[in-house]
């Protein structure tokens, strides 16, 4: 029998965010990798599963750790549109750089009311993506999928539009942002690294296309979608 959970606390709100964020990236939902990126012990991240599993919000895969049930999604996706539209926010309206917006993003996240989420949606213009490229879930949990592949994944000589980052981490992205990798931003592949070494990329437009190599495991971070010559400038 399900046993109501009564209050979306800001940790039982965090846990939600991960499991479905580490889903959404085909990820496996175990115990220590949640307990790691909430930064809180194995135990109380078993705690947690046991709760959302007597509500009827997790599941247990075998091989996979756990899964969100429909109603668990459903919570999960209140959680993330919170999250994402203030991370829009605060970088369009506020001026904060993508690698800041997360973790203020998850000091706010929990106290705005269903009122300000709506006034926040609509001064946004009705949103889709955040500032990372993640789809921004509708009012009515409608999520707009963007497929794509890993930039590592590409031949040399594709060109491809960036669509999302696939990593919060605030020093990664830093240093992406240096590189010109956003989301939208144009890029080719001009050479694969010997032995799994860095990719060689055109980074941008027709004569702000600049050359950058870019170590393997962020490549694998970084989701893209591949451009018809046209669409490139500059080719």
């Amino acid at each position: 029998m399900e046993k109501p959970i009564q209050e979306l606390t800001p940790r039982i709100s965090d846990c939600l965010k991960v499991i479905y964020t580490m889903q959404e990236r085909g990820q496996k939902v175990s115990t220590s990798a949640v307990s790691e990126q909430l930064g809180v012990s194995d135990a109380t991240v078993t705690m947690l599963f046991k709760d959302f599993a007597t509500a009827g919000w997790v599941e247990h895969v075998p091989y996979r750790g756990v899964r969100l049930t429909p109603i668990g999604e459903q919570k999960a996706i209140e959680v993330i549109r919170h999250h994402r539209l203030l991370e829009l926010y605060l970088a369009r309206a506020l001026g904060y750089t993508w690698d800041k917006v997360h973790d203020e993003a998850d000091k706010l996240e929990h106290v705005i009311s269903e009122e300000f989420e709506d006034k926040l949606d609509a001064l946004l213009g009705y949103p889709t993506v955040d500032p990372h490229g993640d789809p921004i879930p509708s009012k009515s949990g409608v999520i707009v999928e963007r497929s794509g592949q890993a930039l590592s994944q590409l031949k040399e000589g594709d060109r491809a539009r960036v669509l999302r980052i696939n990593d919060q981490n605030s020093e990664k992205l830093c240093y992406l942002g240096k590189l010109g990798l956003y989301p939208e931003t144009l890029v080719q592949v001009v050479e694969h690294g010997p032995f799994g070494g860095p990719l060689r990329i055109l980074v941008g437009e027709d004569v702000a296309r600049r050359e950058q190599l870019l170590g393997k495991e962020l490549a694998d971070q970084i989701s893209v979608t591949l451009v018809e010559i046209g669409e490139m400038v500059g080719k």
